[in-house]
């Protein structure tokens, strides 16, 4: 062999090694941000939603802000006699909305804040298993849910004891059939992933809130199709029942008695939203109405009375229907008196007559 070769290599020979090492060090640095990533998904997805929240409160500040000026502008055209009391009681109930919504975001913000409190005492080791990372527990959470679903579509007494959880038609399941496509769509290394991809936080987000939702949606349907079951006769006796939802979501289920669709409960809710509305516009409107005559009454000059003027004839005389309404008063009070005094005597009569019965009936009439 050359001995020009020789040298080249004797020269060289730490690049293989040195490239060797770096892509076993680099491959391990991957790794390691990989598994890094994972355990904080949780953690950067409340951050994520911290930021979020605080946008949405700096959006609502700007709204109300829009609202007051509005709110001064409607009433200067009033004043102004250029706009109605309508539009002063529709701009204060904008301010009103905007006012709510800013209360709304700014409790967004705080319980953001607490839960990224929770999500960073919550962090997991590094020495934590991945089937207890964030993500994994995630995913676990949506198999159960799933598990509970297909518990009532595998078994057929389950199908035919309860068919509301099959039938597509019905309001809550077809709430959670949809959810459950939601879910499948964003779940990771699914539809929507590439295979090996991981998530971002974003994506975690997106993920465990559309879960959230599909567990409630669940016991919702559960809760509806067993209400309906017991009033067919078809609910299996030997069983309780489903978990109230109430003890997973921390909420108060309705009662079993109320019986309403739920198609029913959304039409009376939204009649109540729209008498409640109606009821708060009127009041406004009165309200309105009251300040503004209010304010006319104030800015009135309080004198005395001006003296009433009589028409009089060209001469300076009274005229008829003068002196007709300063004798009505007279005549009136001198008819008074003639009634009252007429009613006296008969009054009279009729005491005499009753103290001496004995009287003759020609006496008693005279």
């Amino acid at each position: 062999m050359d001995p020009h070769v020789w040298a080249t290599i004797a020269e060289l020979w730490w690049i293989g090694p040195t490239v060797i090492a770096a892509g076993g060090l680099g491959w391990f640095g991957i790794r390691r941000e990989r598994r890094e990533r994972a355990r904080r998904i949780a953690y950067d997805a409340a951050k994520l939603d911290v930021r979020a929240a605080r946008q949405q409160l700096a959006a609502a500040r700007t709204d109300v802000k829009v609202a007051r000026a509005d709110l001064a502008t409607a009433q200067a055209e009033r004043s102004a006699s250029q706009g109605s009391s309508a539009a002063v009681a529709d701009a204060r109930l904008r301010l009103q909305q905007a006012q709510r919504d800013l209360k709304a975001a700014s409790a967004s913000v705080r319980a953001g804040r607490a839960r990224v409190t929770a999500a960073r005492a919550a962090l997991p080791s590094a020495a934590t298993p991945a089937d207890q990372l964030p993500l994994a527990r995630l995913t676990a959470q949506h198999d159960a849910v799933t598990a509970r679903w297909m518990a009532y579509e595998t078994d057929p007494a389950r199908a035919l004891a309860f068919p509301a959880m099959s039938d597509g038609r019905q309001p809550l399941t077809a709430a959670y059939l949809t959810l459950h496509a939601e879910a499948m769509r964003l779940r990771p290394r699914d539809a929507g992933h590439a295979k090996g991809a991981r998530p971002t936080a974003a994506d975690y987000a997106a993920y465990r809130d559309v879960v959230a939702r599909l567990e409630r949606a669940f016991d919702a349907a559960e809760a509806d199709a067993w209400r309906l079951a017991r009033a067919a006769g078809t609910a299996p006796t030997d069983e309780p029942g489903p978990p109230a939802a109430s003890a997973r979501s921390g909420r108060s289920a309705l009662p079993e008695w109320v019986g309403l669709d739920p198609a029913t409960a959304a039409e009376w809710g939204g009649i109540a939203r729209d008498v409640l509305a109606r009821s708060v516009e009127s009041l406004t409107r009165a309200t309105e109405a009251a300040a503004a005559a209010m304010e006319a009454r104030r800015s009135t000059p309080s004198g005395p009375a001006a003296p009433s003027r009589e028409p009089r004839t060209p001469h300076g005389q009274p005229t008829q229907s003068s002196k007709t309404n300063q004798s009505s008063p007279t005549n009136q009070s001198s008819q008074t008196n003639q009634s009252s005094q007429t009613n006296q005597d008969s009054q009279t009569s009729q005491d005499s007559q009753r103290a001496d019965p004995r009287r003759p009936d020609g006496q008693r009439s005279a």
